[in-house]
């Protein structure tokens, strides 16, 4: 039997080298670039990144590909308009093209005519890798139906994808259930995850080890159960927005939708004792979207001042939504007695017209990258939003020109190395958002950003639904979606509600903000960065 597998592999040995495709001798040169979907043109990579497989968008009969790193080194020459890269192949010449450049040259013949080169597309190769796995939810933006949703995960350095949360296995008949919002810890180094159930079999689904349970986060003194997350980075606690939220449908505009905060506060839960504790309880003001420094000794998070002159605030915002300015503040958080410290300014939108919301501090605690559009809170909605970070040594903020788009880009993410960034944008069509990342160097520069590679080159134009919060991962989740569908279906424990976790609980009730600290009335904004959308 040993014999026979010898015999069989030279056999095809001559065939295989026969069938790879050579380089036309003789073209003629294009002054421009390919036309590709997607489009990797001047991206900077990962080097242990999935495969760059693309459509060539230009009108002919044959095509030839070549990859290479430089004319000594190795090389793949692949034939046909739809390029599907070997994996091994991209392995290899990525393990070459490490802190080097990667070259493509296509060319392009009509039937029976000369042969074209375009230009070569230079991709420069970044010595860090990045996180190989990310999850996300895939989500159908119909409006009135949100069954049909699941949290995947990818391995970004293959094309390997698996459904960690199907929310129609938790959908009987009319009784509909939403599952959403999950988060990792630490970049799951830790195991912890968290997701929310609506409506049937709600409550919020804590994982640790591949166990899962279900808590109720909802008390009597709070104004919802957790909505958005923030795992501290080590300890076992989680900072939410609890938020009541409300949808005010356009006719006219082609934004479609206005996702609403008629009202928010911001709460610890300790997920080891079961307790609650309050962090951000003032009347009119809508705090949301909670994250921690790395280091733990932060909590961020984002927060607009409305002042009704009614009492029906939701008919109120319903007309005035567009005057919701969020602006980024933090509270210094000691762990030793689990207590929050005054409120700090980090960024006044307001002051430049704008809204601020999402911040995400980088791994090494040197910057901040926040979302802003023209108003309110929820701009995966808003054409006008684009990322920004702040250097949060000098108070800088500035756009992400080399990353942002004429569309919305909006929820982002951190790599744990803190060299990648993972946001999702609607800049193929205006209407779906895909996933896109961006290298952030060590100067604190961003590169072009690229579409997530995937095996079929078109099903960002074929995919009729949104990726959704996506985050990086260092290692999978260890529950399955069996695990979780079974898990979700027991009764939730009741968290308790333990009061204030500030460390003076009468800031909460005055409402001053006299003595907090402004960055960026120390270092202001730029004035390049005072852009208009």
């Amino acid at each position: 039997m040993r014999h026979l597998k010898s015999i069989i592999y030279i056999c095809l040995l001559p065939l295989a080298v026969a069938c790879t495709p050579s380089v036309p001798k003789h073209a003629q040169r294009v002054g421009r670039n390919v036309s590709t979907t997607p489009c990797y043109d001047d991206a900077t990579l990962p080097p242990n990144i999935a495969p760059l497989n693309f459509m060539v968008d230009e009108e002919g009969t044959d095509f030839v590909t070549r990859l290479y790193v430089n004319g000594n080194g190795g090389e793949l020459v692949l034939r046909g308009q739809t390029v599907s890269i070997p994996a091994r192949g991209w392995k290899r010449l990525m393990e070459e093209a490490k802190g080097d450049t990667l070259r493509t040259d296509i060319y392009m013949r009509q039937k029976g005519g000369e042969w074209k080169l375009f230009r070569t597309r230079l991709n420069p190769v970044a010595m860090e890798e990045v996180d190989p796995y990310i999850a996300y939810r895939l989500i159908e933006p119909s409006y009135v139906s949100y069954e049909h949703i699941q949290i995947c995960l990818r391995d970004v350095t293959s094309f390997k994808e698996k459904v960690l949360v199907d929310n129609m296995m938790l959908t009987e008949g009319e009784n509909g259930a939403c599952v959403n919002c999950h988060s990792f810890q630490d970049y799951n180094r830790t195991g912890r995850f968290q997701a929310h159930i609506r409506q049937n079999y709600g409550g919020t689904m804590l994982g640790e080890g591949g166990m899962l349970r279900k808590v109720n986060l909802k008390t009597d003194q709070t104004l919802s159960a957790g909505v958005y997350p923030a795992w501290h980075p080590r300890l076992n606690l989680i900072a939410y927005s609890v938020n009541e939220t409300g949808q005010v449908f356009h006719t006219r505009d082609t934004q479609k939708i206005e996702v609403l905060d008629f009202a928010s506060d911001l709460i610890l839960f300790d997920v080891d004792r079961g307790d609650v504790y309050d962090i951000d309880k003032r009347k009119n003001e809508l705090e949301t979207f909670p994250a921690w420094s790395p280091d733990g000794q932060w909590l961020y998070f984002a927060s607009a001042r409305y002042e009704p002159t009614t009492s029906n605030i939701d008919a109120e915002l319903d007309e005035n939504y567009k005057q919701l300015k969020y602006n980024i503040f933090r509270r210094p958080f000691d762990e030793q007695t689990m207590k929050f410290g005054a409120k700090d300014t980090v960024f006044l939108a307001s002051a430049l017209g704008k809204s601020a919301v999402l911040p995400r501090v980088s791994p090494d605690g040197q910057w901040l990258l926040f979302s802003m559009g023209d108003y309110g809170n929820f701009h995966i909605w808003h054409k006008s939003a684009d990322l920004w970070v702040m250097n949060l040594q000098s108070g800088e903020a500035r756009p992400l020109t080399e990353a942002n788009s004429p569309e919305t880009d909006s929820y982002h993410s951190w790599s744990s190395n803190g060299r990648w960034i993972l946001f999702s944008s609607r800049r193929n069509d205006g209407n779906y958002t895909r996933l896109y990342m961006a290298y952030f160097d060590s100067k604190g520069q961003v590169h072009k950003a690229f579409e997530l590679p995937q095996k079929d080159p078109l099903s960002g134009q074929r995919l009729l639904k949104s990726y959704n919060v996506p985050e990086w991962l260092v290692e999978p989740p260890e529950f399955s979606r069996n695990d979780f569908t079974s898990s979700a279906r027991h009764k939730a424990l009741q968290a308790n509600y333990k009061g204030s976790a500030l460390l003076s609980p009468e800031e909460e009730e005055t409402g001053d903000e006299g003595n907090a600290t402004n960055l960026t009335d120390k270092f202001p904004a730029p004035q390049s960065s005072r852009i208009d959308y």
